[in-house]
């Protein structure tokens, strides 16, 4: 089955509006490694975890299967992109220290994922699997915010978005798991952000496909009765993880 591409055609949105994650997820990692000679960073999109990789690997490999987030990646000559599904790369055998997928693995054919893991990692590398969940804002916002993703959006995100929901904990993981990461990422947000936001989801761009409307703009004059324009609100999204230790 040919790997699922939910985000070219939102990637501008996509690469502005998406969270970033805490500094701390990447110091964790630098704790567990030996060596920073290389990484590989999959299902990297728009290269933002790769980024911040590269500023303490001698070199970083990042992957994706979609050329339009590939397209707006910052360049880097620590950085080198690949259009290739984590999956199948032409990566040699025993090249990485670590591999890397951030809000991306519920997408991947997990068996055969975790069998290119294994030919291509280092003996004792690590492997990192991390994702944030349901974004909470105000009990006014957040009652509202639910029932968007629940209901109104609810039917059209894909079944593999329920692993995002269940925080990666149902998920096979078959690695020596070593302590995983648990924070949070906290933004300071105006309304076009929250509104740019919800429009880079999958679910809403299935929703405009299979209706001809975009359901958040109904959604956000809700949201204006509860939410000033003129006022910016901390968001919080929780941070989950997988990180296992890979044994040969």
């Amino acid at each position: 089955m040919a790997p699922k591409d939910l985000f070219s055609a939102q990637s501008g949105l996509y690469k502005k509006f998406r969270p970033t994650y805490p500094p701390e997820l990447y110091q964790q990692l630098r704790s567990l490694l030996q060596t920073h000679e290389l990484a590989w960073d999959c299902g990297t999109g728009n290269g933002q975890v790769a980024a911040e990789l590269a500023k303490f690997f001698t070199h970083v490999h990042a992957t994706d299967i979609s050329e339009q987030q590939l397209s707006k990646a910052s360049a880097s000559d620590r950085i080198t992109y690949h259009l290739m599904p984590a999956e199948h790369t032409t990566f040699p055998d025993n090249s990485f220290d670590l591999i890397t997928v951030g809000q991306a693995v519920h997408w991947f054919d997990f068996e055969k994922f975790y069998q290119e893991v294994n030919r291509v990692a280092k003996p004792g590398a690590i492997l990192a699997l991390w994702g944030y969940g349901v974004l909470s804002i105000s009990p006014e916002v957040d009652a509202l915010f639910n029932h968007f993703y629940s209901g109104t959006v609810g039917p059209y995100w894909d079944f593999e978005r329920r692993y995002v929901d269940e925080g990666y904990t149902t998920i096979p993981f078959p690695f020596q798991e070593e302590p995983a990461f648990t924070g949070a990422i906290t933004a300071q947000w105006a309304l076009p952000d929250f509104e740019g936001y919800l429009n880079s989801w999958s679910s809403v761009q299935s929703y405009i496909r299979k209706n001809g409307e975009n359901p958040v703009n109904g959604f956000m004059e809700q949201v204006k009765e509860v939410w000033p324009e003129n006022e910016t609100k901390e968001v919080r999204f929780p941070v989950f993880s997988r990180i296992g230790r890979i044994k040969k």
